[in-house]
């Protein structure tokens, strides 16, 4: 079966095919009909006249054309992807009248195809019903553009960005029993062959290291901590480097302060952070970006076994720093502490990201849509916001305060994990400040929009990827060159 896309503006007619599709001029007497208005994203469906090549045509509204945006773009070929069906070749002419498409939006569309169209479907025995789940088993898309030449570059970047969008889904959705942190470390080590180095550091060198908080957290566990640090160098030899850094609790239940059992399920999930770091590399490194990057990822599962640390233990940070564990479900902030620390101390970088699934207090801040944003440099924060508003991974900057930051002070060490009851994002990420020196520095909580997040045009999966995007635009607009 065969689908041709046509694009029709709001209150418009639809563009051009540059093959005859439509020979019975059904499209314009089907709009008329239905009253279709061509608003953004809405459909109409029909059924093409027999002497057509195609089967079916679909008419996919777009608004205004002048106030679209990169990620408009995309959501748009998320749609039609939606719509693909049982359709084994789909063709989509890019033409709307008046309106000149460049090779840039054309690459969009098919990101949003691309990212639509992913599935993590692996371990089922029989294919869903439902929404696509009926469709080929491969589509063939063409997308038919005056820009060709222009798009097929700018599919490159494209299809590099969407690839590690795809892994950090993927690492996400697998089951703990399947990717613990030794197969996680292993993932990691596969990007040496896009030209990526890549070091895995076992727990006995983390335990030279000093890496006491680290440690702590996966004492617990019959799977050892790993420490995984990844170097892209696209840049020139002299440049600093730019950091990022992702908690990969592989499986997080709370350990000796465990969690409930309604949900503990998501905390497969509890890796966001790490795999968000790792599809970044991915995708830096597939379209050959010209800075150099660091990507490190601290390894552990929070398990509640016999050696597991106790409420109330206190450990020694890599910094020298004490830390008084007052509740072991607050264990992300003790792993990107050392996380931290080592980066900065080694790498000595122009900033620092980090990433984590840190807090569900940041879901009732700011629910599914953003995520926290924290730093101590108001020139990082404001790039992030940009980027994440041109990728729509948006985020929101929270305040960091003299005020929350003597919540965390012990009685008996520097510092204890936990606060008080109120603003619990903030806390954490007053933790994460004592552990970064006087680097740039910036910590986004994406507890709330890296797993569960509501369902878009361009992401049908309970693992979103979010990060990858977001951090691949700042590095893009202000790091490369």
């Amino acid at each position: 079966m065969g689908l041709a896309v046509l694009l029709a503006p709001e209150d418009g007619a639809p563009g051009e095919a540059a093959a005859p599709i439509d020979p019975a001029h059904c499209v314009e007497r089907a709009i008329r009909v239905a009253g279709f208005k061509g608003k953004a994203l809405a459909t109409l469906d029909i059924i093409a006249p027999a002497e057509s090549p195609a089967d079916r045509i679909l008419v996919v509204g777009f608004g205004d054309p002048r106030t679209a945006t990169e990620h408009d773009w995309a959501r748009l070929g998320g749609q039609i992807c939606g719509k693909f069906g049982k359709a084994a070749k789909v063709t989509v002419y890019l033409s709307l009248p008046g309106v000149e498409i460049g090779g840039g939006e054309a690459a969009q569309l098919a990101m949003g195809i691309l990212l639509r169209a992913y599935r993590f479907d692996r371990y089922k025995t029989k294919p869903d019903d439902g929404e696509n789940g009926d469709g080929a088993e491969t589509v063939k898309v063409t997308i038919v553009t005056p820009a060709a030449a222009a798009a097929k570059k700018a599919f490159v970047d494209v299809e590099a960005i969407a690839g590690g969008v795809t892994l950090a889904r993927d690492l996400i959705n697998e089951p703990a029993n399947v990717l613990g942190t030794l197969e996680f470390a292993a993932k990691a080590k596969e990007l040496s062959r896009l030209g990526v180095k890549v070091e895995i550091l076992t727990d006995k060198e983390m335990r030279k290291l000093g890496m006491g908080a680290l440690l702590g957290v996966a004492q617990g566990s019959a799977r050892p901590p790993r420490l995984v640090v990844m170097q892209w160098s696209g840049g020139k030899a002299k440049d600093k480097p730019v950091a990022f850094i992702g908690k990969g609790v592989v499986f997080d239940t709370g350990g000796i302060s465990i969690k409930s059992a309604g949900g503990m399920e998501d905390m497969k999930g509890d890796m966001g952070g790490a795999a968000a770091v790792t599809g970044l590399l991915h995708a830096l490194a597939s379209r050959k970006a010209k800075a150099n990057v660091v990507g490190v990822i601290g390894l552990v599962e929070n398990m509640p076994d016999g050696h597991a640390q106790r409420p109330g233990d206190i450990v020694t940070s890599m910094s020298g720093q004490t830390i008084e564990v007052l509740n072991t479900d607050a264990e992300g902030r003790l792993v990107l502490a050392d996380a931290l620390w080592y980066c900065a101390d080694r790498f000595k970088p122009r900033f620092m990201v980090n990433l984590a699934t840190l807090t569900g207090a940041v879901m009732v801040a700011l629910g599914h849509h953003h995520a926290g944003l924290f730093s101590n440099n108001d020139e990082l924060a404001d790039r992030l916001a940009a980027a994440g508003a041109a990728t729509a991974e948006r985020v929101w900057r929270l305040p960091l305060a003299s005020e929350y930051d003597k919540l965390i002070d012990s009685r008996n060490a520097d510092m204890k994990n936990i606060g008080g009851r109120y603003g619990g994002a903030i806390i954490a990420a007053q933790f994460l400040q004592r552990f970064v020196k006087d680097t740039p520095w910036a910590h986004l909580d994406i507890a709330g929009t890296a797993i569960g997040s509501p369902a878009t045009e361009i992401n049908q999966s309970w693992a979103s990827g979010f990060g990858v995007r977001l951090l691949d635009r700042l590095v893009r607009d202000h790091y490369e060159g």
